[in-house]
């Protein structure tokens, strides 16, 4: 059995995660309970829990200054953040600190099974993910897909990181790193990437001229876009064009 610690200033909340975890039926249980962030800290000096369930909003020491101190200790347990706010910048603000994942009160006994057999079948520790082992955090996971659904809905347009970061309430420098870190590929190439594809398809599908296709995709520079389209796709526009009408391309 897998042991986890609850850090909730409130009783009646306690009982409630507690309840809902029992509900799952996995292999976990509740093994201590505290109603603050220091408390939790005190008590983990000379206990252990594998996993730590911590409420964002608590007097004495909240949710995220715990996460911190935790941290600063060296103690590697994932933590699940919990809220009764549904505010996307509160699950930035615990995706920052570390936190294994954000779950919403009053928590669904489906929720919290989707969480728990997360952690329990793919053994996540924050010892793995310092080795780079583990699977993504869904928090990370949530936040890169977010940019790519923005950064879609402004191609064929250009789209830059600053205006990215700000879409996601985060730094320009962090989400260029956790954006590679999740898509396997510099935010800029990714961008590029799409553009060129769009490029491909009006090149393809429509009769307009190259320097109409260079505009509508925010290049001014009709050369820079030509070269650009050469590095991804391995042929200029025009050369791209003529391939496909003599039946070469593939599309």
């Amino acid at each position: 059995m897998k042991k986890i610690l609850l850090v909730d200033d409130e009783r009646w909340g306690r009982i409630a995660i507690r309840r809902t975890i029992e509900k799952t039926g996995l292999p976990v249980m509740v093994c201590h309970e505290s109603s603050n962030g220091s408390e939790a800290l005190h008590w983990l000096k000379t206990n252990h829990a594998d996993l730590i369930m911590a409420d964002i909003w608590m007097p004495v020491m909240d949710g995220l200054t715990f996460l911190e101190q935790l941290r600063s200790v060296n103690q590697r347990q994932a933590v699940v953040m919990i809220s009764s706010h549904d505010n996307f910048s509160y699950a930035q603000q615990s995706l920052r600190a570390g936190a294994f994942d954000y779950l919403l009160k009053p928590v669904e006994v489906e929720e919290m099974a989707v969480c728990l057999e997360r952690w329990l079948n793919l053994c996540v520790d924050f010892v793995e993910q310092s080795e780079g082992k583990s699977d993504p955090n869904p928090l990370e996971k949530s936040t890169v897909e977010h940019v790519v659904e923005f950064i879609k809905s402004r191609v064929p347009g250009e789209v830059t990181l600053t205006e990215a970061a700000k879409e996601v309430h985060l730094n320009p420098s962090y989400l260029s790193q956790l954006f590679k870190r999740q898509m396997n590929q510099n935010f800029l190439d990714y961008v590029q990437q799409l553009r060129m594809d769009e490029a491909e398809r009006l090149l393809t599908r429509t009769s307009l001229r190259i320097t109409e296709i260079a505009h509508r995709l925010g290049y001014a520079d009709l050369s820079y876009f030509s070269n650009t389209f050469k590095r991804i796709k391995r042929k200029t526009p025009s050369e791209f064009r003529k391939s496909f009408q003599r039946g070469k391309v593939s599309v």
